[in-house]
């Protein structure tokens, strides 16, 4: 995944990287109903749920890379796209976790990462900075996620690929899951250096 630090190029909110991201997020209620359906004796809809999963992989590789070739990397953008990803995040967390698909102590983790960042942002607001910008291992993070949740909700089922893909999806979520904390780690240290007066290098988000 091509991710690098990017100055803003446009004001512009209505570019095609833009719409991927707010195509995402529009996507991220969508699969939440799909995939909590059968919690409510509704039909299994998993199926659709999984094409969400993949449209929306797709398409935050793409808004970035488009970004970049097109000159349209914008503040809007850099806003949307790691909000679209973490609303994702946490609803597939949700989701597979009320259909006890993904183990609780695990969604612990996951989330305990999120609350540990959010107490982070306060003190950069002190010091007059915003959210920081994407970093390459937040990125790589995510994409694991991105693809080990699908993985896990395939094999939830009982065709023949679910016991391939459950193993598969077990490895994206512990790599997923150590480079999550691995990069709010980092986010921590440079937040560390912004409030003593350092300059952060590559200043990025998770």
């Amino acid at each position: 995944m091509e991710v690098q630090e990017t100055r803003v190029q446009t004001d512009r909110v209505l570019t095609i990287p833009n719409l991927l991201s707010m195509g995402r997020l529009v996507g991220v209620p969508l699969f939440l109903w799909l995939i909590l359906w059968p919690v409510f004796d509704g039909p299994n809809n998993d199926g659709w749920a999984l094409l969400i999963l993949m449209l929306s992989g797709i398409s935050d590789y793409l808004d970035g890379k488009l970004a970049r070739r097109w000159g349209q990397i914008s503040r809007v953008g850099q806003l949307l796209d790691p909000l679209a990803d973490r609303l994702y995040v946490l609803s597939t967390l949700v989701g597979l976790t009320w259909r006890e698909i993904l183990p609780w102590w695990l969604t612990a983790i996951l989330l305990a990462r999120e609350v540990f960042i959010a107490a982070l942002l306060p003190i950069l607001n002190r010091h007059g900075y915003g959210p920081l910008q994407v970093s390459f291992l937040g990125k790589a993070a995510t994409f694991n996620l991105m693809y080990a949740f699908p993985l896990l909700l395939l094999g939830s089922g009982d065709s023949w690929i679910a016991r391939p893909a459950e193993i598969v999806s077990w490895a994206f979520i512990w790599w997923g899951a150590t480079l999550y904390w691995w990069a709010a780690i980092l986010y921590a240290v440079q937040v560390r250096q912004i409030v003593r007066g350092g300059s952060a290098s590559s200043p990025s988000t998770v």
